[in-house]
């Protein structure tokens, strides 16, 4: 049995302009002790997505379908049982650790309140295992630390105390929505390698929520990459960077620099993102396509099976994406 197992998820916003769909039909699941990376640009969903897992949607924003931890379905249940799965089974850090933290609370306080109120501890307890945690995620000097109020800190040190607080009541999964967006290249790197290190002492399943795809090269087993609220791939990270099946995929890979290869202009994809309060009929995609053809404008693709390891939603065969290249 998967530890998450999600499946047709759907999420809805009501505005004055209309509906957004932000997330719709998507399916995946995590095994203990996986690591998960949901890629896609600014706007594709992938936040919707954990949000709503994590019960932590907007007022105005609904969820249907059905999310499954451990066997049991935790989407839209009520905050008083969400609350016994959030921190103690389920975890996140947020994509801004300074509006995350209370500038006005000591982070020893804020890191205590976690234990006290999931675990039942003493303040003195507490505080002991918040020390603990700041020294497993590597803060130097983490007794002064302790002590001191968010803004004292650098970035990075931030985003350390953010993990360390998501780690105190050791959930079995843990959600990191762009945990390095913030962050210069060289923390950037020591992050990833803190959450590395932490999956496999841990043995703690990760999902990674980033819109890099250089981010999740050597760190998770698979990738599932969104676009429009949908699915476009989902396959083993190897596979995703060997051989992309999918044209957005492929358009994401290319728009990475490389060291390797001397250009002087980096790739883009063409053209804007989907307006997501309109009907799609065909692919979201079709409009940004090189591959597109008139069937992409009416269908939409399902998520299919391509091989025993990777599913895509696309009407044009993997062969041909191989072969052609996309029109300049």
């Amino acid at each position: 049995m998967a530890l998450l197992d999600v499946k047709d998820l759907s999420v809805e916003f009501d505005t004055k302009d209309g509906t957004v769909h932000a997330v719709s039909g998507v399916d995946f699941s995590l095994d203990k002790g996986d690591t998960l990376a949901i890629v896609g640009e600014s706007g594709s969903g992938k936040s919707q997505t954990v949000f709503s897992i994590m019960g932590l949607l907007a007022n105005n924003g609904r969820a249907s379908g059905s999310v499954t931890y451990n066997g049991q379905e935790i989407l839209n249940q009520p905050d008083k049982q969400l609350n016994r799965i959030r921190a103690e089974e389920i975890a996140m850090i947020f994509q801004d650790p300074m509006t995350s933290l209370n500038p006005y609370v000591r982070i020893s306080d804020q890191l205590a309140e976690v234990l006290m109120v999931h675990k039942g501890m003493s303040k003195k307890a507490a505080l002991a295992e918040s020390l603990a945690m700041l020294e497993a995620v590597k803060i130097p000097d983490a007794k002064n630390r302790l002590n001191m109020y968010p803004h004292e800190c650098s970035g990075g040190m931030r985003q350390r105390i953010m993990i360390a607080m998501a780690l105190l009541c050791r959930p079995k999964l843990l959600i990191a929505d762009e945990p390095t967006t913030a962050l210069d290249v060289t923390v950037q790197a020591q992050i990833m390698t803190l959450l590395d290190e932490i999956q496999k002492e841990f043995g703690t399943a990760i999902i990674l929520i980033t819109h890099d795809l250089g981010v999740v090269a050597d760190f998770c087993r698979d990738t599932m990459v969104m676009y429009g609220g949908r699915v476009m791939e989902y396959a083993p990270t190897v596979e995703i960077f060997d051989a992309p099946t999918h044209p957005y995929t492929r358009g994401l890979l290319q728009a990475i620099p490389r060291l390797d290869i001397e250009t002087e202009q980096l790739n883009a994809i063409p053209g804007n993102p989907p307006n997501m309060m309109s009907d799609m009929t065909g692919c979201p995609f079709c409009p940004r396509c090189g591959f597109a053809r008139e069937r992409c404008s009416v269908e939409l693709p399902e998520l299919v099976q391509a091989s025993p390891t990777v599913k895509r939603a696309c009407h044009r065969p993997v062969d041909e994406l191989v072969t052609e290249e996309a029109p300049a």
